[in-house]
């Protein structure tokens, strides 16, 4: 599964490495990972399809 999220570092969408999907506050999906670039963890708001 290729889950592709904006790394505010590199200031490009890159593929997130190792997502993990989980669910905020306030209840909204979201998918955590890293940038296999730099290293900064990588979110995306909303759910995978």
């Amino acid at each position: 599964m290729a889950v592709e999220g904006y790394c505010v570092k590199c200031k490009a969408k890159k593929e997130i490495v190792n997502p993990v999907e989980s669910v905020t506050k306030n209840g909204k999906p979201i998918v955590k990972g890293i940038c296999p670039d730099c290293g900064t963890t990588v979110c995306r708001i909303g759910a995978t399809k």
